[in-house]
């Protein structure tokens, strides 16, 4: 389960067994963010950030639980995460497609429309995919929705600009 602590890179299934991930049920009710925070730090922003209180922590070093049916997918614990740790996955759509929004600092912001090629955890590329929505915190983080294929939703985890429009 520690292999992350050596590559830096945690797979979907350590993340079960840390219980970060929603029931695939509760994915295809539409967004809910997904926290891939796995060591317990000093840090509590999207504790304070949640509008609907359905994240909690023990204690500011505890791993941060998400009460998945209070969890509304709005993406402001998403922004408000300083080591880039959140996505919102919204499996609701039923054209084959799915939705995943990631934190994004780097230039050029890309804009709706463009396509982009996906990177999973490890920073592979897996696919190409479409910006929907773009936006940004009072910090100028931004969020970047991205359309993908179904399968591809639960390991879609960062993108780079692949063309421009």
């Amino acid at each position: 389960m520690a292999d992350f602590l050596s590559t830096g890179i945690i797979d979907a299934q350590t993340l079960q067994k840390l219980n970060l991930i929603p029931s695939p049920e509760r994915i295809r009710m539409g967004p809910v963010a997904i926290i891939e925070c796995p060591q317990e730090i000093p840090c509590d922003a999207c504790v304070a950030a949640c509008p609907s209180h359905a994240i909690s922590k023990t204690n500011i070093n505890s791993l941060p639980r998400i009460d998945f049916d209070k969890c509304t997918g709005c993406s402001l614990c998403l922004l408000a995460c300083p080591g880039l740790a959140i996505f919102v996955v919204d499996l609701s759509p039923t054209n084959g497609k799915a939705y995943v929004t990631v934190p994004y600092e780097f230039l050029p912001v890309p804009k709706r429309g463009d396509k982009v090629a996906l990177l999973d955890r490890a920073g592979s590329e897996i696919g190409v995919g479409e910006v929907v929505k773009v936006f940004m915190s009072r910090d100028r983080t931004y969020a970047i929705t991205l359309e993908v294929d179904y399968d591809k939703a639960m390991s879609v985890r960062a993108f780079k600009i692949s063309s421009r429009r």
